[in-house]
């Protein structure tokens, strides 16, 4: 049983994403949150803040290191995250002397945000990939009835003749400036979150920017001073997912209305009726519309979520966690869905 329809055993079948979705399992969470402890033992090390005895220990531990899930858990339900738990099965593996520098220096907020944004990296690539498809397909479907003409409508009702290729470049142009703007985003987006305590990383004393810098190298991730309640960099690919979901949405919604009258578009496998048999319902225009909705609904929760109260908040930061990843899945939805739809179109224009 689920809650939600992007993990649900039927539902997904339209509205999921298995890769998108599965970035935000347990198990990827967890191997991200012990790379995080791992490059920091490494880095810590390499910059002469512990020992490479102390380092040793750690990585050797967590070559081996499997959780106790059920004690974590526990440990969120009484901590309302789940690094303190996590940190100390780390140090019991490691053992003394060396498990006091596990996650020295750091705290909880420092592994989970970095644990998201290790794998946002990846969902960027899968969501970059599905975008280039979706160019690449209108592109073919211009080639192919580009030049068919259209009866232009504005404000729903018939206006003058334009060729299909118009229709398409509308289609088409938003999702090219939203693989700039991607581009653009993910130099602030996919940047390493250390702080410490309080941001301060006051443990490290002069060593605390060299430190950041070789944990961001060795995570493969950008160097930036810590935004432990500076939550914009999140927000603003919270905005370019809706943006995304948007336009795709103005496809969905142009092509199901082409199809209620079907003399402009002819689609081949459309949803089918248990009432009415001969009905060929336009499924995944639909849905596109709705995941359009459905995250310009979201995107006002992550707004919320900008605000933190002084250094560090519990419930903005809970709000996240509930919303980003549905709007992730949503999107490589969405464009699966975009790409499949435009498959279906058989012939466009006359």
């Amino acid at each position: 049983m689920t809650v939600s329809p992007f993990d649900h055993p039927l539902l997904a079948g339209l509205l999921g994403d298995e890769e998108a979705a599965r970035h935000f399992s347990v198990e990827a969470d967890i191997a991200a949150l012990l790379d995080f402890e791992q490059a920091l033992a490494e880095a810590q090390a390499e910059c002469g803040v512990i020992r490479h005895e102390a380092e040793a220990a750690i990585v050797k531990a967590l070559a081996t290191f499997r959780p106790d899930t059920a004690k974590l858990r526990a440990g969120v339900a009484t901590d309302g995250v789940v690094v303190p738990e996590l940190v100390r099965q780390v140090k019991a593996a490691v053992g003394a002397p060396h498990d006091a520098y596990v996650h020295f220096g750091a705290t909880s907020q420092d592994v989970i945000d970095t644990s998201l944004v290790l794998r946002l990296r990846q969902v960027v690539d899968h969501i970059g990939l599905l975008l280039g498809e979706n160019v690449v397909r209108l592109t073919g479907l211009e080639l192919e009835f580009g030049n068919r003409e259209l009866m232009a409508m504005t404000r729903m009702q018939p206006a003058i003749p334009v060729t299909a290729r118009d229709r398409i470049a509308a289609w088409r142009a938003p999702l090219e400036r939203h693989q700039e703007r991607l581009k653009e985003l993910s130099g602030r987006l996919l940047v390493v979150q250390f702080g410490g305590a309080a941001g301060t990383l006051e443990k490290l004393g002069d060593k605390a920017a060299t430190v950041r810098a070789a944990l961001a190298a060795k995570l493969g991730l950008g160097d930036a001073p810590q935004w432990h309640s500076q939550r914009d960099g999140l927000a603003e690919f919270a905005g370019w997912l809706s943006l995304v979901t948007g336009s795709l949405g103005k496809f969905g919604q142009d092509v199901a209305l082409m199809a209620l009258v079907g003399a402009d578009i002819k689609l081949s496998g459309g949803g089918g009726s248990s009432a009415m048999p001969h009905k060929q319902n336009p499924v995944k225009a639909e849905a596109l519309v709705a995941l359009a909705r459905f995250n310009a609904v979201q995107l006002s929760g992550m707004h919320q979520a900008l605000v933190h109260e002084q250094e560090r908040s519990g419930a903005a930061w809970t709000l996240e966690w509930l919303i980003l990843p549905q709007m992730v899945v949503a999107t490589a939805a969405a464009l699966r869905l975009a790409a499949e739809l435009t498959a279906q179109i058989e012939s466009l224009g006359h």
